[in-house]
Order: structure tokens, then C-alpha cells, then sequence
């Protein structure tokens, strides 16, 4: 068996068995809870449908056996298998992602308000940053087969340094981790955040702010 692979399924099986020790989110009170997306209860999650409803195919996924189309300015897609895709996730307190890089992509500065991350790169040359509450970058440049965590709530990024393209999965200790990018929250939220606010936190003429937020991607 590929080293690698050996790696990640090592990786993938501390953090399924391990971090929902200390996950976010509630402990279950049975066995399983498979997600029923249809019901119109509001839960916390997803509303159980019957356990004798529950089927085999509820406890298996090929979510992210494949990646998405990286043909996006940031040149980069994740796909997520969370309890949406994955409906045997339900309350769990565990997800996972996969982010696939074209030469060049970029996975924006990001937080993760509901969870800690751990993530290992299957292929490609990746630098990974992750900044503190103190403004303190911590980098480093990885390549497949190498893992990193990211603490719950800091903000973190992914570039893919080349050549080629880079694959990296990411797990959680959160059904559903959320995700706030930085750029987009700032300059595309709707309604907008006043010029003025921006432009003076960022120290910088309205203009530029202006022309910013005039790229359509933002929006």
C-alpha cells in the first residue's frame, strides 16, 4: 500500500476516534441519528428519521472521492461531506472536506467558527499559513503525505505552490464547522459593509475600496 495513502488513513482514523473526545458539538444520546433533511422540525442539526428506517447506504459516502472544477479566480474547490451529503454525520460532531488546487490556487484566508481542523496533503506542494490573535504568522511549506492543524476560530490559508496541481482533505471535529473568508465577508456582504468603515480601517482612499468591491466574484 502506497506510504502515503497509509498516512492519511492513519490521520483520518485519529481524528474520527480521537478528536470527537473533544469535539464542539453535543454529545449524541444514541447510537446514530441519521440526518432527515426533509423534516420540518429545527433542531440544532438535522431531525433523526426512524432507526428502523436507517439503511446501510446511510453509514457510507463517495462524497469526496472526487474534486470539483477548479475553474474560479482562486483556482481552487472544496467539497464537503458533511451531514447534508453524508446524512449518517448527523450529530456526530464529526465532517470532512476535500480541496483540490490548480497550479497557482489559493484556498482565501478563512476561519472555522465552530471547529478545529486537521489536514493532510495527498498530492502537490502546499504552503499553509495560519495566523494567532496576536498577529503571529506560523508557515510552512508542505508536501504530500504531510499533515497541519488549525486551532478552532484562527485564520488560516492554503496556497499551492506548484508545480502541478495539489489535493489536500481536511477533517473536523464539527457536523458543520462553518466558514467566514475573509475577503468575501468584507468586501461582498450584503448589504454592504459603508465604504467609509472599510476605508478607514484599511487606511486607504474610498476609491480603492470602490474598485475592490466592484469585482464581480466578491459578490
Amino acid at each position: 500500500m502506497n506510504t502515503n495513502y497509509e498516512l492519511f488513513l492513519c490521520t483520518t482514523l485519529l481524528v474520527f476516534v480521537f478528536l470527537p473526545c473533544y469535539r464542539a458539538d453535543p454529545d449524541p444520546l444514541q447510537d446514530f441519528c441519521i440526518a432527515d433533511p426533509k423534516s420540518g422540525i429545527t433542531v440544532n442539526g438535522f431531525a433523526c428519521k426512524a432507526a428502523r428506517a436507517a439503511r446501510s447506504s446511510d453509514f457510507f459516502s463517495s462524497a469526496i472521492s472526487k474534486g470539483g472544477s477548479t475553474d474560479n479566480p482562486n483556482g481552487s474547490n472544496a467539497t464537503v461531506m458533511d451531514a447534508t451529503v453524508f446524512p449518517g454525520l448527523n450529530t456526530l460532531g464529526v465532517s470532512m472536506n476535500r480541496v483540490d488546487f490548480e497550479e497557482g490556487g489559493i484556498n482565501p484566508p478563512h476561519v472555522h467558527p465552530r471547529a478545529s481542523e486537521v489536514g493532510y496533503v495527498a498530492e502537490g506542494i502546499l504552503y499553509v499559513g495560519i495566523l494567532s490573535t496576536e498577529n503571529k504568522l506560523y508557515s510552512k511549506i508542505l508536501r504530500a503525505g504531510e499533515s497541519f492543524v488549525m486551532p478552532r476560530g484562527l485564520l488560516h490559508f492554503q496556497y499551492n505552490m506548484g508545480p502541478g496541481k495539489a489535493t489536500q482533505f481536511v477533517s473536523f471535529n464539527s457536523q458543520k464547522p462553518g466558514i467566514v473568508f475573509a475577503p468575501q465577508s468584507l468586501f461582498g456582504s450584503k448589504p454592504e459593509i459603508p465604504t467609509e468603515i472599510l476605508a478607514k480601517a484599511f487606511r486607504v482612499d474610498a476609491d480603492i475600496i470602490e474598485h475592490i468591491e466592484s469585482k464581480q466574484w466578491f459578490k
